[in-house]
């Protein structure tokens, strides 16, 4: 954290197939090693594969998962006097499709299927529906906030 100044965000372009900064976003946390081409291609054939399969368009499809996976509040550790509290707080609008796209991602590493094509499919077409493991992480930080919401006082 600068303390001098704010930071100004970068400004990402939108992916040339579909124009949209939500898929560029997406594409640019996916790429590993620098290689952008293999990562729209991982993301480009997975819209291929929704499309097949739920017969939606797939960037409004890729929007409705990201949205159902947004984490609405989080725990942020604060230190009061000798012990650490657990404070449940509001997540920025910025950083709930950060955290939204690194879970997507996450989950779908995990999934047994063959290629990355077929598990980011299938993450994202189980997110849209509200299931998955990404969903499940969502549930359980806000679960987390819940529970911890006595601490509430320690704000920030």
């Amino acid at each position: 954290m600068p303390r001098r100044r704010e930071i100004e965000k970068r400004e990402i372009l939108p992916d040339p197939k579909y124009n949209n900064k939500l898929v560029a976003r997406f594409v640019n946390s996916l790429l590993k090693r620098g290689k952008k081409s293999v990562a729209e291609s991982i993301l480009y054939g997975a819209f291929d594969i929704i499309e097949k399969r739920v017969k939606e368009q797939p960037v409004e499809f890729f929007e409705k998962a990201v949205n159902n996976v947004k984490p609405v509040i989080e725990v942020k550790s604060r230190r009061v006097g000798g012990s650490t509290y657990q404070v449940p707080t509001e997540v920025v609008p910025a950083r709930r499709t950060a955290l939204a796209i690194r879970w997507l991602i996450s989950n779908a590493q995990e999934r047994t299927e063959k290629t990355m094509h077929e598990k980011l499919a299938a993450e994202l077409i189980d997110a849209a529906n509200n299931r998955g493991g990404s969903i499940k992480k969502k549930e359980a930080v806000h679960k987390m906030a819940e529970a911890n919401k006595a601490f509430a006082q320690y704000k920030f």
